[in-house]
């Protein structure tokens, strides 16, 4: 059987492919061995959700099975549920660990395996990598011989309502009162995914796009990026009223936002307001931590503000391992996953994206003009990503071109330095900049620019794709 291994944010696979019920049981067994091993001395508990792929309480109840077989005490979501509210779930009921069926932003062919520490936050890799030795090389269990309803009649598995307790602890955190009173409009879109039902009951002022379960997704990949939301631009350009819109990703962790006039708003440029309104309004401090691929204005604003930057390498946990050792204001990556202080240590689309329109709504400005801020301080710029999908090998020989310096130049640019901390970032004049790296949940190498407009920004990615590829 497939020899598993988990990527920068859990293992994902095909369904039907490698990602099955069998493989899923053996990530459970490793996952309850290692736990009830590390709680010999007050007893396993694991929170376990899915989210609106096909399949996802099948997946859970074999994961729910397996746990409670071991004698772990298992809290079964009682439906869908977003990534950030098991996180939420495990911190609130004190949890040993969280177990997410989920493949996050991939379309609607994969499917995946989430771990999250009793912190609330993705585990750490240390014990990633000791669950990844306790894997089976086949699965071990007979889950047809396994009665879920004995383990409910005992006790031993409870559903509970996690969505509940989130939506509990958004409205002890936020005056939803102005959020419902206020001049501005708002539209959500949850790309058919986990996050569908928040503001239907929140905010019912809220208009709601693709808040319906699909399994294919709509036929688009569940990730934000601005390829992935032409029908939302769309939408707020016609609708004319829209002051700012949300889109989250299939597990609702990753979070984009469009402007009053369906202008795309990346992740890059929503990190920079959080700090900007934390800070520069809010006045609460802490560090900032972020990707080794989000935008280099994060140094320049915190600066000016005087608050400590760390980059690390790219995947949440990263992140989440500072945010468990220090004080931090704002931990977020380029790809929309962000965390804000006095929140879980994990991603969540939907409270920062709150975040956002809760400053729009306490200072009465647009988005817009919060944006044109931040440029007075950092000055303006433009972020673009794209993917390469060719072969292993071909890969290889991409990778092992960025270590031997073979790419000194990307069209008319100059290479001026390179940093290697996660792939290989290209430095040229003028504050621009080209990274190079393999993803660590797909089968893609991803390339990223920035510069001082959209503009420029594709142009480096063109030249980057014809060097990669012909060169």
């Amino acid at each position: 059987m497939e020899n598993i291994k988990f990527g920068t944010d859990g293992w994902r696979s095909l369904i039907a492919g490698d990602f099955t019920v069998e493989n899923v049981a053996r990530l459970a067994r490793a996952s309850s061995r290692w736990l009830i091993n590390r709680e010999k001395e007050k007893g396993a508990t694991v929170v376990i959700g899915y989210d609106t792929r096909f399949g996802g309480m099948m997946f859970a109840e074999t994961v729910a099975k397996v746990f409670a077989l071991s004698g772990t005490k298992v809290y079964l979501s009682d439906r869908f549920v977003s990534t950030p509210m098991v996180s939420y779930g495990v911190i609130n009921i004190k949890a040993s660990l969280g177990v997410v069926i989920t493949a996050s932003h991939n379309s609607y062919q994969y499917n995946g395996f989430k771990l999250k520490g009793y912190y609330g936050g993705p585990l750490l890799d240390q014990d990633i990598k000791n669950i990844e030795t306790l894997i089976p090389e086949s699965n071990e269990i007979h889950l047809d011989s396994i009665n879920l309803n004995e383990y409910i009649e005992k006790g031993i598995v409870e559903y509970i309502d996690l969505e509940n307790l989130y939506l509990q602890n958004i409205k002890n955190n936020f005056d939803l009162d102005c959020f419902n009173n206020s001049k501005f409009r708002f539209a959500f879109n949850a790309m058919y995914g986990s996050g569908q039902q928040v503001f239907k009951s929140l905010i019912p002022g809220v208009h709601n796009f693709h808040c319906r379960q699909d399994f294919s997704f709509g036929g688009i990949v569940p990730e934000p990026t601005r390829n992935n939301l032409l029908d939302f631009e769309s939408f707020i350009k016609q609708d004319g009223n829209i002051d700012c819109g949300i889109a989250v990703d299939g597990d609702a962790d990753r979070v984009a936002m469009f402007d009053s006039v369906g202008s795309y708003i990346d992740s890059n440029h929503i990190i920079l307001l959080l700090i900007h309104y934390l800070h520069g309004y809010k006045g609460y401090t802490g560090k900032v931590v972020t990707g080794f691929s989000a935008t280099a204005k994060v140094e320049k604003l915190c600066i000016h503000y005087g608050l400590d930057v760390k980059r690390v390498k790219i995947g949440f946990k990263q992140v989440c391992e500072v945010i468990l050792k220090e004080k931090v204001l704002v931990g977020g990556e380029e790809s929309g996953g962000i965390s804000v202080l006095s929140h879980i240590p994990d991603r969540d689309g939907l409270w920062v994206g709150m975040l956002i329109w809760q400053f729009m709504i306490e200072t009465g400005k647009s988005l817009n003009h919060l944006i044109d801020e931040v440029y007075s301080i950092t000055g303006p710029f433009a972020f673009e990503r794209s993917d390469i999908k060719t072969d292993k090998i071909h890969r290889g020989s991409i990778i092992e071109k960025c270590k031997n310096g073979y790419f000194t130049d990307f069209g008319s640019r100059k290479v001026q330095r390179v940093e290697d901390m996660d792939g290989h970032k290209f430095f040229f004049a003028n504050d621009e900049w080209l990274l190079i790296r393999q993803a660590g949940t797909e089968p893609v190498i991803r390339i990223y620019a920035e510069s001082r407009d959209r503009e420029a920004s594709l142009e480096i990615l063109n030249d980057a794709r014809e060097k990669i590829m012909n060169g």
